[in-house]
Protein backbone atom coordinates (compact mmCIF):
# COMPACT_ATOMS: atom_id res chain seq x y z
CA UNK A 1 0.00 0.00 0.00
CA UNK A 2 0.96 3.84 -0.45
CA UNK A 3 0.09 6.79 1.25
CA UNK A 4 -0.57 9.75 -1.05
CA UNK A 5 -1.15 12.26 2.04
CA UNK A 6 -1.53 12.63 5.61
CA UNK A 7 -3.29 15.63 6.82
CA UNK A 8 -3.26 16.36 10.44
CA UNK A 9 -5.96 18.61 11.94
CA UNK A 10 -8.36 17.89 9.04
CA UNK A 11 -12.00 19.08 10.52
CA UNK A 12 -13.54 18.69 6.30
CA UNK A 13 -13.51 14.45 6.58
CA UNK A 14 -15.99 13.59 9.33
CA UNK A 15 -17.04 14.94 12.48
CA UNK A 16 -14.14 17.05 14.79
CA UNK A 17 -10.83 17.08 14.37
CA UNK A 18 -9.14 14.33 12.50
CA UNK A 19 -6.31 12.58 10.58
CA UNK A 20 -6.61 11.80 7.54
CA UNK A 21 -5.21 9.73 5.17
CA UNK A 22 -5.67 9.34 1.70
CA UNK A 23 -4.18 5.84 0.37
CA UNK A 24 -3.24 5.15 -3.06
CA UNK A 25 -4.83 2.85 -5.65
CA UNK A 26 -8.16 3.39 -7.22
CA UNK A 27 -10.07 1.55 -10.20
CA UNK A 28 -13.48 3.22 -9.75
CA UNK A 29 -11.66 6.01 -11.36
CA UNK A 30 -14.69 8.49 -10.92
CA UNK A 31 -15.09 11.35 -13.05
CA UNK A 32 -14.85 14.16 -11.70
CA UNK A 33 -12.81 12.72 -8.65
CA UNK A 34 -10.79 15.06 -6.50
CA UNK A 35 -7.87 13.08 -6.06
CA UNK A 36 -7.31 11.49 -9.37
CA UNK A 37 -3.62 11.00 -8.78
CA UNK A 38 -4.25 8.45 -5.98
CA UNK A 39 -5.44 6.30 -8.96
CA UNK A 40 -1.99 4.79 -9.29
CA UNK A 41 -1.47 2.43 -6.66
CA UNK A 42 2.05 3.41 -7.02
CA UNK A 43 1.30 7.35 -6.22
CA UNK A 44 2.99 8.74 -2.74
CA UNK A 45 5.23 6.79 -0.78
CA UNK A 46 4.93 3.35 0.98
CA UNK A 47 3.38 2.60 3.96
CA UNK A 48 6.04 1.64 6.36
CA UNK A 49 5.87 0.60 10.24
CA UNK A 50 7.18 4.10 10.60
CA UNK A 51 4.27 5.62 8.90
CA UNK A 52 1.73 3.70 10.64
CA UNK A 53 3.91 4.79 14.21
CA UNK A 54 3.51 8.35 12.93
CA UNK A 55 -0.06 8.16 12.85
CA UNK A 56 -0.42 6.76 15.77
CA UNK A 57 1.49 8.90 17.76
CA UNK A 58 -0.19 11.82 16.03
CA UNK A 59 -3.81 10.70 16.72
CA UNK A 60 -2.54 9.72 20.27
CA UNK A 61 -3.06 14.00 20.85
CA UNK A 62 -5.48 14.87 22.92
CA UNK A 63 -7.47 16.92 20.58
CA UNK A 64 -8.33 14.41 17.89
CA UNK A 65 -11.65 13.07 17.66
CA UNK A 66 -10.68 10.07 15.03
CA UNK A 67 -9.17 8.86 11.93
CA UNK A 68 -10.72 9.09 8.44
CA UNK A 69 -9.44 6.84 5.17
CA UNK A 70 -10.13 7.63 2.31
CA UNK A 71 -8.23 7.88 -1.35
CA UNK A 72 -7.64 6.53 -3.70
CA UNK A 73 -9.68 3.36 -2.57
CA UNK A 74 -9.12 2.05 0.88
CA UNK A 75 -10.92 -1.30 0.04
CA UNK A 76 -8.96 -1.78 -2.89
CA UNK A 77 -8.25 -5.45 -1.79
CA UNK A 78 -4.24 -4.78 -1.61
CA UNK A 79 -5.40 -1.88 0.46
CA UNK A 80 -7.63 -3.68 3.00
CA UNK A 81 -4.62 -5.74 4.39
CA UNK A 82 -3.12 -3.58 5.97
CA UNK A 83 -5.85 -1.20 6.42
CA UNK A 84 -6.90 -3.58 8.90
CA UNK A 85 -3.52 -3.84 10.81
CA UNK A 86 -3.58 0.02 11.34
CA UNK A 87 -7.47 -0.22 12.68
CA UNK A 88 -6.31 -3.32 15.33
CA UNK A 89 -3.72 -0.96 16.56
CA UNK A 90 -5.60 2.09 17.03
CA UNK A 91 -9.08 -0.07 18.47
CA UNK A 92 -5.45 -1.26 20.86
CA UNK A 93 -4.50 1.37 21.61
CA UNK A 94 -6.55 4.70 21.22
CA UNK A 95 -9.91 2.77 21.72
CA UNK A 96 -11.93 6.01 22.15
CA UNK A 97 -10.82 7.28 18.61
CA UNK A 98 -14.09 6.73 15.93
CA UNK A 99 -13.01 5.76 12.72
CA UNK A 100 -14.45 7.18 9.48
CA UNK A 101 -13.64 5.50 5.61
CA UNK A 102 -14.65 6.65 2.12
CA UNK A 103 -15.31 3.87 -0.39
CA UNK A 104 -16.51 4.43 -3.74
CA UNK A 105 -17.95 0.74 -3.53
CA UNK A 106 -21.22 0.44 -2.30
CA UNK A 107 -21.46 -1.73 1.33
CA UNK A 108 -24.15 -3.89 0.59
CA UNK A 109 -23.45 -5.37 -2.64
CA UNK A 110 -19.76 -5.07 -2.95
CA UNK A 111 -18.17 -5.36 0.59
CA UNK A 112 -20.09 -8.28 1.58
CA UNK A 113 -19.76 -11.89 1.03
CA UNK A 114 -19.62 -12.73 -2.67
CA UNK A 115 -18.71 -8.68 -3.49
CA UNK A 116 -16.57 -7.88 -5.51
CA UNK A 117 -14.12 -6.48 -2.80
CA UNK A 118 -14.59 -8.70 0.08
CA UNK A 119 -11.64 -10.50 1.04
CA UNK A 120 -10.78 -12.27 4.26
CA UNK A 121 -9.97 -8.77 6.29
CA UNK A 122 -12.86 -7.05 4.89
CA UNK A 123 -15.54 -8.09 7.89
CA UNK A 124 -12.90 -7.08 10.20
CA UNK A 125 -12.50 -3.76 9.28
CA UNK A 126 -15.99 -2.90 8.83
CA UNK A 127 -17.16 -4.24 12.48
CA UNK A 128 -14.42 -1.44 13.66
CA UNK A 129 -15.49 1.29 11.80
CA UNK A 130 -17.80 3.58 12.79
CA UNK A 131 -18.82 5.67 9.47
CA UNK A 132 -18.95 4.53 6.39
CA UNK A 133 -19.51 6.62 3.53
CA UNK A 134 -20.46 4.65 0.45
CA UNK A 135 -20.71 4.92 -3.46
CA UNK A 136 -19.11 6.37 -6.51
CA UNK A 137 -18.70 9.85 -6.51
CA UNK A 138 -21.51 11.15 -9.49
CA UNK A 139 -20.42 14.22 -10.93
CA UNK A 140 -23.88 14.47 -12.30
CA UNK A 141 -25.19 14.00 -8.62
CA UNK A 142 -22.54 16.77 -6.98
CA UNK A 143 -24.00 18.64 -4.57
CA UNK A 144 -21.81 21.03 -2.87
CA UNK A 145 -24.34 21.75 0.52
CA UNK A 146 -24.02 18.29 1.31
CA UNK A 147 -22.43 17.47 4.86
CA UNK A 148 -19.29 14.71 4.48
CA UNK A 149 -20.09 13.94 0.59
CA UNK A 150 -19.72 14.73 -2.87
CA UNK A 151 -22.54 13.69 -4.61
CA UNK A 152 -26.27 12.99 -3.43
CA UNK A 153 -25.98 9.24 -4.34
CA UNK A 154 -23.38 8.92 -1.60
CA UNK A 155 -24.32 7.55 1.50
CA UNK A 156 -23.23 8.33 5.49
CA UNK A 157 -23.69 4.84 7.42
CA UNK A 158 -23.70 3.97 10.86
CA UNK A 159 -21.79 0.65 10.91
CA UNK A 160 -22.18 0.42 14.40
CA UNK A 161 -25.68 0.07 13.59
CA UNK A 162 -25.64 -1.66 10.52
CA UNK A 163 -23.60 -4.63 11.71
CA UNK A 164 -25.85 -4.88 14.68
CA UNK A 165 -29.15 -5.33 13.07
CA UNK A 166 -27.88 -6.60 9.85
CA UNK A 167 -29.42 -3.73 7.46
CA UNK A 168 -27.81 -0.61 6.40
CA UNK A 169 -28.77 1.88 9.18
CA UNK A 170 -27.78 5.54 7.41
CA UNK A 171 -26.22 7.83 10.24
CA UNK A 172 -28.27 11.33 11.27
CA UNK A 173 -25.86 13.09 9.61
CA UNK A 174 -27.48 12.09 5.76
CA UNK A 175 -30.18 14.69 6.86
Amino acid sequence: MHIGEIITADSANGLGIRVSIFVSGCTNRCKGCFQPQTWDFEYGRPYTPEIEDLIISELSKSYYDGLTILGGEPFEQSNQREIVKLIRRIRTELPDRNIWIYTGFTYDKDLVKGGCRYIECTDEILDNTDILVDGKFVEELKKITLKFRGSSNQRIIDMRKTRASGKVILSELNN
